[in-house]
């Protein structure tokens, strides 16, 4: 049984069973509730007193780390049968808010290593079912946590499409299946959302809060349920809505530009700037050749056209890039 080739910083933990019982059919991806570095997380895990570990660390930065080999079992979700069969991978977060977001950079990473996790274990679909029937897991379901998140957990139906995408399966997941026959709407559609209500899960009785309104994100549906569409700020990923009544949304958004969209940054170094323009101060760099999320666009100095990243990281030259 092989490790990925893609781990750029490897601290074996002690806190694993050796070897698996089980054979890899699944993945299970978690949050770290913090901006570690995959130093810092392996360093977390290094003590044997901590009890707990995972198989990689994703960070903000789209590094990845390696804390206990595939052919062992990581001590991460709180449930022996799941990590038996599970791949665990820890996520970073951008920021410690209540809704837990994660640099594109790292969820572009999370992709590919998810696709690698795939295909080495001859895994030829990710299923991501809402529940732990499927084999993409998340660790809420085994105990009284919020890992992985609200964002994380909004983004597991498109984490499915794209894996499964690149193994070469385009079926849809099972959830999704059943919600492109079900609803006016689209996952990544921008909609205007009127306000209302919104709540924990696509089905939950009691509110969870009133958001204002304001242009959305749709990220996820559930057929047939009473709230089926789960929203998220349109030019924030750390703002998330919640799921919501299709009443309560008004309409698609024409912002003239087709955004929000996916680009594959082609340069292997770019520049994160502060503006639309190299007149602007920079904010870091890209330098992984992932996917990454446009959610706005601009003219400015040093280049055709500036493309806004959803994690708010601030701005790319879209001419370094290649539209998806």
């Amino acid at each position: 049984m092989s490790n990925s080739n893609l781990v750029n910083y490897t601290c074996i933990s002690p806190n694993s069973t050796n070897p698996r019982n089980k054979t890899i059919t699944k993945i299970t991806i978690h949050h770290m509730a913090g901006n570690l570095s995959v130093e810092s997380c392996g360093a977390v895990f290094a003590p044997s007193s901590r009890q707990a570990s995972s198989n990689y660390g994703v960070g903000t930065d789209g590094r990845v780390g390696m804390y206990v080999e595939e052919k062992n079992r990581s001590w991460c979700s709180s449930n022996a049968t799941n990590d038996h069969q599970a791949v665990t991978i820890e996520v970073a977060n951008s920021a410690t808010t209540s809704d837990w977001p994660v640099s594109d950079a790292a969820l572009a990473k999370l992709i590919d290593l998810c696709v690698d996790v795939c295909q080495r274990n001859s895994i030829e679909k990710l299923n991501y079912t809402g529940d732990a029937s499927g084999n993409l897991t998340m660790h809420k379901w085994f105990a009284a946590t919020a890992c992985p998140g609200p964002y994380l957990e909004s983004r597991f139906s498109y984490i499915a499409s794209e894996v499964n995408k690149r193994l070469g399966n385009t079926t849809t997941t099972d959830n999704d299946t059943q919600n492109e026959t079900s609803g006016e709407y689209s996952v990544g559609d921008i909609v205007t959302f009127k306000g209302g209500a919104h709540y924990k899960s696509a089905n939950a009785t009691t509110a969870s809060g009133t958001p204002v309104a304001g242009a959305a994100e749709v990220t996820a549906k559930s057929a047939g349920a009473s709230h089926p569409y789960h929203l998220i700020h349109a030019d924030s990923n750390s703002t998330v809505y919640g799921w919501v009544d299709a009443a309560n949304i008004e309409g698609t958004v024409d912002n003239g530009s087709n955004v929000p969209y996916l680009v594959r940054v082609t340069a292997s170094t770019l520049n994160i700037r502060k503006g639309a323009g190299t007149n602007y101060g920079t904010n870091g760099a890209i330098t992984d050749k992932g996917i990454y999320t446009i959610v706005d666009e601009s003219t400015g100095a040093g280049a055709t056209k500036w493309g806004k990243l959803k994690s708010g990281a601030g701005w790319i030259s879209l001419d370094y890039t290649t539209k998806i």
